[in-house]
């Protein structure tokens, strides 16, 4: 185990617990994607249910790429317990009204039917509203509407001004700078979360049936590698070819900006062939290898809160980075809201130690390499053996540069138990250590311990926990108040949407050329 301080100096960490009221005020939010399925596991064809209001202006409960896909967002919160009690909230109210459906609980989809009945998300009649489902058509013709249904949960993480202030920080492009600092050890480092929070060592037949793949049977109806962490994070799931050709620079906000506007522009063969409009109706938003910022299928995103119709690019530009968007965290099966306060308390520690250690510029060969380290431990990550590249090319055991990581995140989860007067955040890391030290404590592998023991295929297993999940929500109760509220909420948002129809004045190819354009 090395030192921690080659990661991270003890004197930032002093200037950080010298004043901790900044540390206690992290921010954070989760966005929580789940398929609505049938009693029988059955995709959902049913239309987002009116009683939660409309996927286009609901600020808690939308859609992501197909109806039935719910994506369930908190606030922002200055403390795990109150994100997670309103992201428990909202699962509470959607059970209440989804009728006899339930939440596929793990982020590998099942019974799925043919490609083209997969149902892509609506959003009424409005310019704005027609651009979302004409991008996910594109989704669809691009990467087919089967992979888009793969589900996980987005963590939002910033740092409140005290922070910044404490590290020497005043201005927003500090702040900036800084965030994408982050980024690039996060990038570099994330296998590790694949490998401790991986939870999708298997998948059911019917997703790959037409699919290239290198897994292996399991039983009559999965499919799986014995070291799998994640497949989601893999070749099968939110991969393109088209993308490996990319190299979005992260080394700041104007490489990353020039990198990001020459995908939003290029030209791509295959989907130039494909058509923008089929018979007069539009399939794609354009046949550029990026047909918006969202399309960018990276690990860790860069945010600014956005305006209405505003270009992410154009937000980030004009007001610097806001916060980070980490995005390879799987649904965890076996917790009835796909996360718990352990798994966020090492998520804080871990981005801070991102945060805080000096990080090198990136590079194109760097994505290469750090692309090879992500697919192997998606595949073999808990295999002893296995082994990954470091930035000069030097070959080391995942457990070796595992354990170099957990040493450095050690003192900082000991400083944020001394600042919130608690011991969750040591806690959590010890739970992670323990992970690493027995693989079989990750929940990938309890995936499998579990098929195996009760001989069930993937599709039995995650039922069984779906049905589980549903009857602890519905035998808790909807609160009159809770129930009150959210219904109003739903109300005002089918209202707002009515307005934003009402609203238009222009047709949708003249909205659609200033909704693309990109800033000089």
């Amino acid at each position: 185990m090395s030192d921690p301080a080659t990661y991270i100096s003890g004197d930032k960490l002093a200037r950080l617990g010298a004043e901790p009221d900044g540390l206690r005020r992290l921010r954070r939010g989760i966005e929580k994607e789940s398929l609505r399925i049938t009693p029988d596991g059955k995709l959902s064809q049913r239309p987002h249910p009116a009683a939660l209001g409309s996927p286009l202006t609901h600020p808690r409960i939308t859609t992501d790429f197909s109806e039935a896909q719910l994506e369930l967002i908190t606030g922002v919160h200055e403390t795990a317990a109150d994100c997670l009690t309103e992201l428990g909230q909202i699962h509470n109210f959607v059970f209440h009204n989804i009728g006899d459906e339930m939440m596929w609980p793990s982020s590998m989809p099942c019974l799925l039917g043919r490609d083209e009945d997969i149902p892509i998300g609506q959003y009424g009649s409005s310019n704005i509203g027609q651009a979302k489902t004409v991008y996910r058509r594109g989704l669809g013709v691009r990467y087919g509407r089967l992979m888009q249904t793969i589900s996980g949960i987005h963590y939002n993480f910033s740092l409140p001004d005290e922070v910044w202030q404490q590290l020497g920080i005043h201005d927003q492009d500090g702040k900036t700078a800084a965030y994408f600092s982050l980024i690039r050890n996060f990038r570099r480092w994330s296998w590790l979360l694949v490998y401790l929070f991986g939870a999708s060592p298997a998948v059911c037949k019917s997703f790959a049936r037409d699919l290239d793949h290198n897994l292996q049977p399991f039983d009559e109806g999965s499919l799986y590698l014995p070291h799998a962490t994640s497949l989601r994070m893999g070749p099968l799931g939110y991969q393109s070819s088209a993308q490996t050709t990319l190299h979005i620079s992260y080394n700041s906000l104007p490489e990353y900006a020039q990198s990001m506007v020459e995908a939003l522009t290029t030209q791509y063969p295959e989907y130039v062939a494909a058509g923008v409009k089929k018979n007069g109706a539009h399939q794609q938003l354009n046949a550029a290898v990026l047909q918006i910022e969202n399309e960018f299928y990276g690990t860790i995103r860069p945010k600014r809160t956005t305006a209405s119709g505003e270009r992410p690019i154009t937000a980030l530009k004009a007001r610097g980075v806001e916060y980070v968007e980490v995005r390879c965290i799987d649904l965890n099966p076996f917790l009835p809201m796909g996360i718990d306060a352990e798994q966020i308390a090492f998520l804080d520690t871990f981005l801070l130690l991102c945060l805080l250690a000096d990080s090198e510029p990136d590079s194109q060969d760097e994505s290469r390499r750090l692309a090879t380290n992500q697919q192997t431990v998606v595949e073999q990550g808990r295999d002893p053996l296995v082994m990954l590249k470091r930035p000069n090319g030097e070959q080391v055991a995942l457990t070796n540069w595992a354990d170099e990581l957990l040493a450095a995140c050690q003192p900082v989860a000991e400083l944020m138990d001394e600042v919130s007067s608690s011991t969750h955040y040591s806690s959590a890391w010890q739970t992670q250590q323990a992970r690493l030290d027995d693989p079989s404590l990750t929940p990938s592998a309890q995936v499998l311990a579990e098929m195996q023991q009760l001989a069930q295929p993937f599709f039995r297993f995650s039922m069984n926990r779906a049905q589980e999940i549903k009857e602890t929500y519905l035998s808790d109760g909807l609160p009159a108040e809770l129930a009150t509220r959210y219904a109003q909420t739903s109300r005002d948002s089918v209202t707002r949407q009515q307005e934003i129809e009402a609203a238009d004045s222009e047709d949708f190819e003249t909205f659609l050329q200033g909704y693309l354009a990109l800033p000089g």
